[in-house]
């Protein structure tokens, strides 16, 4: 088989495609014929060694994708060859080989059903950032509506959050820079959406809400941003820190936190469990349903163009980036919208 391999951590120029032999899958586990797999920065991060995985060489990256299960190992009784599947949030793609390649191997918990009624595409793209939009939602319990903020949300976990928060009943507040994408994420769901590098924008919020406080940041970016995010916190705010797209925070005052009794607390979805990682995607899948919301798809790459796709996905698209593994498919366009 075919398979994009990494063979140091020292960022994507260390990819190459090889010929490989066909894995077998062991006990419980299941092997995957991959149609379509998406790309997520953590991809990048690992490749760079500024992830914490410590996979063999050469690795395989890869987190999320769709395939038919083509062979079972002893012990699997949920699946069965012919079965169309997805592949949850694992060791996949992090230190086993991952979904850039024609087959990869999956635990069998590790594996769903296709939604009914998502596009091939959409399936692909969606479980590891809306399992980490939901874990970032719902960490702190129960929340009554809320006013939830989110920052970096054009990108996939930010969009996955603007869905997940309106179908919950939330109030959504989204930062972009980009004055297309902020209208594109009012149409998802947020009721203002505002540019994070205009220094006016919590006094915006406050204009726009002002008998509210945030009660849930979920914060994409950090740097300088978060301390402005802070500010807009009422009592008992939280912030789910996600990412750090825009590295540390400088001069951060603890203080800030003591008088309101703010919270902060880090999303990390491999600290799922695998039943736990089922139920929360069921619980998503049925989410998105209800409210009629599919994930947003920016483009599909050949197999061959992935480092193509990546460049694509340095440039910050709205929706996600895919590449096609199998050949067996059409090909579709770059930036064909399923």
């Amino acid at each position: 088989m075919k398979a994009w391999l990494l063979d140091r951590l020292e960022g994507l120029n260390h990819l190459r495609i090889a010929d490989i032999p066909n894995p077998i899958p062991g006990k419980n586990q299941a092997l995957l014929e991959v149609d379509f797999a998406a790309l997520n920065p953590a991809d990048r991060y690992l490749a760079q060694a500024e992830y914490p995985a410590k996979p063999e060489l050469p690795h395989i990256l890869g987190r999320d994708g769709i395939g038919t299960v083509t062979a079972i190992g002893p012990d699997v009784t949920h699946f069965k060859p012919g079965d169309r599947a997805i592949v949850l949030r694992s060791e996949v793609g992090v230190n086993r080989p991952g979904t850039f390649a024609q087959k990869v191997i999956v635990p069998a918990e590790s594996l769903a059903p296709v939604p009914t009624g998502w596009t091939d595409q959409q399936a692909a793209a969606a479980s590891l950032v809306y399992l980490t939009a939901y874990q970032a939602l719902t960490q702190w319990g129960d929340l009554p509506p809320s006013v939830v903020l989110v920052t970096g949300a054009s990108g996939g976990v930010g969009v996955a959050s603007i869905q997940l928060a309106t179908a919950f009943g939330h109030t959504p507040i989204a930062l972009s820079r980009d004055p297309a994408k902020r209208e594109t994420l009012k149409q998802l769901g947020a009721k203002i959406a505002l540019d994070p590098t205009d220094p006016t924008w919590p006094a915006q919020l406050k204009e726009a809400l002002p008998h509210r406080k945030v009660d849930l940041a979920i914060d994409n970016i950090g740097g300088p941003l978060l301390n402005d995010v802070i500010t807009t916190l009422g009592y008992n705010g939280k912030v789910s820190i996600v990412g750090r797209l825009a590295g540390p925070v400088p001069q951060f005052n603890t203080s800030t936190l003591l008088f309101r009794r703010l919270k902060i607390g880090g999303v990390a979805v491999s600290t799922y469990t695998p039943p736990q990682s089922q139920t929360a995607w069921q619980a998503i899948v049925q989410t998105m349903d209800r409210a009629h919301f599919r994930p947003l798809i920016d483009s599909v790459f050949p197999f061959e163009k992935l480092i193509e796709a990546f460049d694509r996905l340095a440039e910050g698209p709205m929706g996600k980036v895919l590449i096609q593994v199998s050949s067996r498919l059409r090909r579709w366009n770059h930036r064909e919208e399923s």
